[in-house]
């Protein structure tokens, strides 16, 4: 039976010309404040959801703004909530403000002076480039009808922030000022990536990044003296034959247009070159784009290595950790997005509608399991490199374009502009 049309497929942005040229300027003006900002976070990483120098910077870059703030408790989180002109929904845009624990090699005059912590992922930009917004549109209050809430994240590097922030009751908002109700209705996120030109926006409807979790199989056999491997029960080649047989178990049980990712990063055992040791341990990933698929591979992670390894007579433990949800963009939220970037923001030359979902994992996701919204990706690939090959976000050598930056700030703002149109 034929879905009912939606309303918003098609539908360019509600802003003018003039409140379109007028964002670009603004978000050009901000740009040298933002880029600022972005090279002291990038100075000065901090991992995890316990960021305090962060935290303070971006208290800092907020001051003298109508913000409402609130200090999260559990973690380093910063919920700033705008209050419009006039009474209406509330919009959530979220920024990650959290490094990974790698080396840096840029050779970037600001780059980290932090040992083995970098910015790698570019949240840098993205706390910049929220802060950005709440400038610009704490500036354009009277033109919201509702309000906004900005969303400073830590811990998306897998420390699940997002789930911490709201868990403790950032979306139980009380009333506008007026008493009327303001409830959270849609939330929206930016991340950069060198896999696009810079300024460029892309994102796609229903799920557009995947799930995330940690597989860690722990064989145990019999050790014994390398010279004399049938007094033993080697755990090695079982544990080389469980990581051959997931790859075809991925190959062969998982549907190709549901797809998953399974792989093994590590595999460790063994002290020296004449001990068979007891044990051996095989430590890796998995990625789905569903939850049907995600429960299949699980299964069949766990029925291919207690096989193995009751077939060579050795015992084995499984543990299958939960890591972040499949992140899903609302259907209708992700087209009308895709329309007011091309309306409004980066023009229709510069956007791209992905036409398939991205392995890597999102926090947001939790964000998405409670309101509609969507995840974008904004192109920060420098001008002299190719998206192709330059190197790529979470490599100790990745740069981004700071002009990006001002492409970002306007999003963020036309976004919330466009649902809350006084």
């Amino acid at each position: 039976m034929a879905s009912a049309p939606d309303p918003t497929h098609g539908t360019l942005s509600t802003l003018t010309q003039h409140e379109v040229d007028d964002l670009h300027d603004a978000a050009g003006d901000l740009l040298a404040d933002a880029v600022v900002l972005r090279r002291t976070l990038h100075e000065w990483p901090e991992l995890g959801n316990h960021l305090p120098r962060t935290r303070e910077a971006v208290l800092s870059a907020l001051e003298g703004l109508p913000l409402d703030i609130t200090l999260h408790q559990t973690t380093s989180g910063v919920a700033a909530l705008l209050e419009g002109g006039r009474p209406g929904p509330t919009v959530l845009l979220r920024g990650d403000m959290d490094a990974l624990p790698m080396p840096e090699d840029t050779g970037l005059e600001y780059a980290s002076r932090v040992e083995q912590c970098m910015h790698a992922c570019g949240h840098d930009t993205h706390t910049a480039m929220l802060v950005g917004a709440a400038r610009l549109l704490s500036a354009r209050r009277s033109d919201l009808a509702g309000r906004v809430l900005f969303m400073f994240q830590p811990g998306e590097e897998g420390h699940h922030g997002a789930r911490y922030m709201l868990d403790e009751g950032m979306l139980d908002l009380p009333d506008f000022s007026d008493g009327s109700p303001s409830p959270v209705t849609s939330a929206f996120a930016l991340h950069i990536t060198s896999s696009l030109p810079s300024g460029w926006l892309g994102t796609r409807p229903g799920p557009v990044m995947a799930s995330s979790d940690e597989v860690r199989i722990v064989v145990t056999g019999a050790g014994g003296h390398a010279s004399e491997p049938h007094r033993t029960r080697d755990p090695i080649p079982v544990a080389c034959e469980i990581v051959q047989a997931l790859q075809t178990m991925v190959t062969r049980r998982i549907d190709v247009f549901d797809p998953t990712v399974v792989t093994i990063a590590r595999i460790t055992a063994g002290t020296t070159y004449n001990v068979i040791p007891e044990t051996a341990e095989i430590v890796g990933t998995i990625r789905a784009v569903s939850e049907r698929t995600r429960a299949r591979v699980h299964d069949g992670v766990r029925r291919v290595a207690e096989g193995i390894a009751a077939a060579h007579e050795v015992s084995v433990d499984v543990q299958l950790v939960h890591g972040y949800p499949v992140t899903v963009n609302d259907v209708p939220a992700a087209r009308r997005a895709l329309d007011v970037a091309r309306a409004t923001v980066a023009g229709r030359g510069r956007v791209a509608e992905l036409p398939n979902p991205i392995m890597g994992a999102e926090d947001f996701s939790y964000v998405l399991q409670r309101l509609p919204g969507v995840m974008m990706f904004l192109g920060g690939t420098p001008a002299d490199r190719d998206p192709a090959t330059a190197a790529p976000n979470h490599s100790n050598r990745v740069t981004f374009d700071e002009p990006a930056m001002a492409t970002g700030i306007a999003t963020y703002a036309a976004l919330a502009l466009d649902r809350l149109r006084v």
